[in-house]
């Protein structure tokens, strides 16, 4: 007993006789100071969508290292350290990225501007977010998804609603676009300034085998298609006040996510009439036309029946050479869409930025809505 009680002092006498650790640091000048107490490391060194390349810490006397970069202009970035090899988070730091899989685990960096961003809390009405297991049958087991519903859902109980089903990237889930890509507060202020419609976002979990499990090529996205169509729409237009038929249903995703809304939307028209893909895991182009080869066999009917393809991807983006590809591709097929090239990488910095952008342009053509 003495024993145990002499070492739980000691350790927290050295606790408290520790250099206390601030990380990250934001200056008012928005230079930001990242600090880790690690008086054994050798080398440290900070990565982060802010960098160009790696930056290595300086050791202090204390055993604390540091690094000071900026001005760094407001956004929301990911970051790591590197200790003597090691890849990790900032201890010092609460704010992390998690998702489906160890390695999207990164800290995270705020750095706000003089005035809030379109993706800040703001003071508009606000939507709910909500989550739901539900029993998918196709797939066997049992399973979750987001949901947002936009202010004045539940005020309203004879509206209807149209519905975006908004997929996440690989290694991410079902959270991570409110979480990491705060749709949720990005439609609250685009419902406020008038600049969007009202409509219900639906996040389920992308994958329909294991993250980073043994799959043949084309089996994850087939077999999270049957789920998405069998049992998550029909579960959705049964719980909550949709308008379900295919004029009131978009299909967007990012990477992964976006080579899953662009495959699934062109080729069940039927039931979605706006697709959408950000920075789109779309393979390669060889198979592209075995993969849209529904949508290519009539061009003139994707043209009649799909209201939007909206496909945007950042040219310092891996996957930029793809998409461009993809437009080229139903350029060819004379299928009428949308391609937006921008600056920024595979980043929710900029997959923020094209929610925002395509929000306007969701369900603003469709007739019969009875949305109030």
């Amino acid at each position: 007993m003495r024993t145990a009680l002499a070492a739980a002092l000691l350790i927290m006498s050295t606790q408290e006789s520790a250099p206390k650790v601030v990380s990250p640091e934001i200056g008012p000048d928005r230079q930001v100071t990242f600090r880790v107490l690690a008086p054994q490391a050798r080398e440290v060194v900070l990565t982060g969508e802010f960098l160009k390349g790696p930056k290595p810490f300086t050791k202090t006397e204390n055993g604390v290292w540091s690094v000071t970069v900026g001005p760094i202009d407001p956004e929301i970035y990911n970051y790591n350290f590197t200790i003597d090899g090691v890849r990790t988070i900032d201890p010092a730091n609460p704010d992390v990225k998690t998702g489906s899989t160890p390695s999207t685990i990164s800290s995270v960096l705020e750095v706000r501007g003089d005035r809030p961003a379109f993706y800040d809390p703001q003071a508009v009405p606000h939507g709910e977010v909500r989550t739901h297991w539900y029993a998918s049958k196709s797939l066997q087991t049992t399973r979750r998804l987001t949901v947002y519903t936009p202010p004045g859902y539940d005020g309203n109980p004879q509206a209807r609603f149209p519905v975006l089903y908004l997929f996440h990237g690989a290694n991410a889930d079902e959270t991570a676009w409110y979480r990491l890509g705060r749709a949720n507060l990005i439609l609250d202020n685009a419902l406020a300034a008038g600049a969007s419609k009202p409509f219900i976002v639906v996040m389920p979990f992308g994958y329909g085998v294991p993250p980073n499990g043994p799959s043949r090529p084309g089996e994850n996205t087939a077999r999270f298609s049957q789920d998405l169509i069998e049992d998550v729409v029909p579960y959705i237009d049964g719980r909550y006040r949709t308008i379900a038929d295919r004029e009131h249903r978009a299909i967007v995703g990012l990477s992964m996510g976006g080579g899953q809304a662009l495959s699934i939307g062109l080729s069940h028209l039927d039931l979605f009439s706006h697709v959408g893909g950000f920075s789109s895991g779309l393979g390669q182009a060889s198979e592209f036309p075995k993969t849209y080869a529904r949508a290519i066999a009539d061009a003139a009917k994707v043209n009649r029946d799909a209201r939007l393809i909206w496909i945007g991807c950042g040219n310092e983006d891996g996957a930029f050479p793809q998409s461009k590809s993809f437009s080229e591709f139903l350029t060819a097929h004379e299928i009428r869409h949308t391609f937006k090239e921008t600056g920024g990488a595979h980043t929710w910095m900029v997959w923020r930025r094209y929610l925002k952008e395509i929000a306007p342009l969701l369900f603003k053509d469709a007739k019969g809505s009875d949305v109030q």
